[in-house]
């Protein structure tokens, strides 16, 4: 642990600019826990933050990644010991903290989830912030009355992390799933993964009227701007939308409508602040009832540290499909 290497990013003359560098503990934010990473991941927030496609970094520099998992080398909280595998999601990790991309990684206590039994440390990362993401969206709504026989649960973003995850577990609770993609050459994919059927947004029409038809009885919604307006007008009466993303747009222009006729709830996803209770709550469900059973589909993709910065690019264009691994 004398020294390590981490990719950190950088603001040198007002540019962002992320490198390998060989750092110490004593170079990391402060924390309670040291853990070994094993693997971390890359989600878009992650390729906006190393890139400088967006403001996500409060200072600077910061080693980057929101998501880790690995074991305990030493630990002044008593709640963990050495040796004992866990994993940290979000939580301020490459925004006010030092994340996951590097060998050893400190953080505080409260953070540390220990590793649910029926998970490992790389179904974990395969997971990240992508999978709890979508397992908080899933169990925002059922808390809201979502339930399989109230009809078919559209995904929008769906080739994405958390629409790729979303769909397999949805469909692994019994719930008919639509999946909304950008993608044509993607319907394969989205079906193997649960889909019931797959509609292109090339073939939507979003309509204009305050209320369209009634479809779906929930959705999850990574995209916002027309997307999700179209969603809150098409939900059918007491449905949940969970909101969880902004990649098309984050403006929603909308009525009160859907809302006050329809009784549509309208569910903001953060991962990231969550408090530790329902945080362990949702794992264990992760592990449990809403495992996802195409982990093997939907995380094709591995790179080391080395590989690590010419990995962002496809996540900020848009073009990947699935979840990528970092081994570290």
């Amino acid at each position: 642990m004398n020294s390590f290497r981490a990719f950190r990013i950088h603001q040198d003359n007002g540019k962002i600019a992320g490198r390998i560098d060989t750092i110490s503990i004593d170079d990391l934010s402060p924390g309670e826990v040291v853990v070994k990473v094993a693997y971390s991941d890359i989600n878009y927030k992650d390729a906006l933050a190393a890139t400088g496609a967006g403001k996500i970094l409060r200072k600077y520099p910061l080693v980057g990644g929101i998501d880790f998992s690995g074991e305990v080398v030493t630990s002044s909280d008593e709640r963990f010991k050495v040796g004992q595998k866990v994993l940290v999601t979000g939580c301020g990790l490459s925004e006010t903290h030092d994340g996951g991309y590097a060998e050893y990684a400190r953080v505080q206590g409260d953070w540390v989830i220990p590793l649910p039994a029926g998970l490992d440390v790389k179904q974990a990362m395969l997971l990240g912030t992508a999978g709890f993401t979508a397992a908080l969206a899933i169990h925002r709504m059922e808390q809201n009355s979502l339930a399989p026989e109230q009809g078919e649960v559209l995904v929008n973003g769906a080739t994405g992390g958390v629409g790729s995850i979303a769909i397999n577990m949805l469909a692994g609770r019994g719930y008919e799933v639509v999946a909304l993609t950008g993608k044509p050459d993607s319907e394969a994919y989205l079906k193997q993964l649960g889909a019931k059927r797959v509609l292109l947004r090339s073939d939507v029409q979003f309509g204009t009227k305050p209320l369209e038809a009634m479809q779906w009885a929930g959705g999850v919604d990574s995209l916002g701007g027309d997307a999700l307006a179209w969603l809150t007008r098409t939900t059918k009466d007491w449905g949940s939308i969970a909101v969880i993303g902004m990649a098309s747009s984050m403006d929603l222009n909308t009525t009160v409508l859907p809302f006050i006729l329809r009784s549509v709830n309208l569910l903001g996803i953060n991962s990231v602040n969550l408090p530790r209770g329902p945080r362990l709550e949702v794992w264990q469900r992760i592990a449990t009832d809403l495992k996802p059973r195409h982990l093997d589909v939907i995380g094709t993709k591995t790179v080391t540290l080395d590989e690590l910065p010419q990995a962002f690019d496809g996540y900020v264009k848009g073009t990947i499909t699935g979840r990528t691994l970092v081994k570290l």
